[in-house]
């Protein structure tokens, strides 16, 4: 898929992101709107799923670590032709929407996710159970800068470098904001490349907006045959809505009717 296709899958999603917290009046739509790229490259390029294999075992498979930004998931699988529900119902009452995905709820969630750390565990026994089965589909891990202050992930990160599983690629939205405010007036994970290396995986970086570079990231971690990968792909948080962007106030807060009438139009002018 060429770039400039990419680019509207990006917008389009991003447009219903905001369109589903808008409704809700609740939901993260920070980290979500930081990680769209990415993860849109995933669907629309990358990884192997489709209406006709999503209720198979032998396809790729993803995993939303930070289960907040659910609206991402959603709204992707949709632009995807993979989900058939009201996105206005996010978050309500009996929708199969919720605030965290559920695996239970709808086909194409790979994993119930939200206690922050668990998607990352996870997603070593999925990449071990495909390497048992023979199965040499790949797992697609996304993880929030601020998830790397749970102690699991760390765990997972050893186990991922021993069982050398180099079907798994976590990818790192860092975006270096959290509900508390930067990363490093928090806890301060950093140094994330130096650390993942220390743990025995190969770390590649990218632009988490650039289509090329997050390409080219991926490409590399395509040819590692003996551990697991890190993409670290450096994002904005928020990423286009203009005032949104590197503000922690948007973390998990929902805009007005005047901040969301401004978002969808500035979204629109993108196209």
């Amino acid at each position: 898929m060429n770039n400039d296709e990419l680019k509207i899958h990006a917008i389009n999603v991003r447009k219903n992101i905001v369109d589903m917290v808008y409704f809700a009046k609740s939901g993260h739509i920070g980290g979500s709107l930081s990680a769209t790229d990415i993860t849109t490259f995933l669907y629309f390029e990358k990884m192997n799923i489709d209406k006709e294999n999503i209720k198979k075992i032998a396809r790729d498979r993803f995993v939303l670590s930070k289960g907040h930004a659910s609206p991402l998931l959603y709204a992707v699988l949709n632009e995807k032709g993979l989900l058939n529900e009201d996105l206005h119902t996010f978050r309500g009452i009996n929708s199969r929407l919720q605030g965290h995905p559920s695996m239970r709820c709808l086909d194409g969630i790979d994993m119930s996710t939200g206690s922050l750390g668990q998607g990352v565990s996870a997603a070593v026994g999925m990449a071990i159970a495909n390497k048992m089965d023979g199965n040499d589909h790949h797992i697609y891990c996304l993880m929030g800068d601020g998830e790397c202050e749970e102690g699991l992930v760390w765990e997972a990160m050893m186990s991922a470098h021993y069982y050398e599983l180099h079907n798994l690629t976590y990818i790192l939205d860092y975006n270096g904001l959290q509900l508390d405010g930067t990363l490093k007036d928090t806890i301060g994970p950093e140094p994330f490349k130096e650390k993942f290396e220390a743990f025995g995986l190969k770390v590649f970086e990218c632009d988490g907006h650039d289509f090329d570079s997050i390409r080219d990231a991926f490409l590399k971690c395509d040819q590692i045959k003996d551990t697991a990968q890190v993409v670290i792909a450096h994002t904005v948080k928020g990423k286009g809505v203009s005032f949104m962007e590197n503000d922690t106030l948007w973390h998990g807060n929902a805009p007005n009717q005047k901040q969301y009438e401004l978002a969808i139009r500035e979204l629109g002018g993108q196209l």
